[in-house]
């Protein structure tokens, strides 16, 4: 079993759900969160001053997976999260982390099953 965190643009949201869809994984946690990477921020101008936006609001993916659906889902989160056919800057990130057990509260199953 993996824990998959992806840090993704807003906007890509949907595509990437789609794509999850698509190979059978139904199933995720979103959050919204704030961040920057290489992108740095930006810089806006309210009300005739400049100001410096360090970090960027996106959004973050937990997922849940046994084994074997751990590439069909990084392949889903690329191909629904890339801007463009290339990508660019800012697209986000895709972590992959071991999961020792996952339970099901309201049944009490444990392991693969509760997934």
């Amino acid at each position: 079993m993996k824990l998959i965190i992806a840090i993704i643009q807003p906007n890509r949201l949907e595509a990437v759900k789609m794509a999850l869809t698509e190979v059978e994984v139904f199933r995720l946690t979103l959050m919204d969160c704030q961040g920057f990477g290489r992108q740095k921020g930006h810089t806006e101008v309210y009300r005739g001053h400049e100001l410096t936006v360090n970090l960027l609001r996106k959004v973050q993916l937990q997922i849940a997976v046994n084994d074997e659906f751990v590439e069909p889902t990084i392949n889903a989160i690329v191909q629904g999260g890339r801007s463009g056919d290339q990508g660019e800057i800012g697209d986000g990130k895709i972590f992959v982390l071991p999961m020792d057990d996952c339970v099901r509260i309201r049944t009490g199953e444990r392991g693969s099953e509760a997934i």
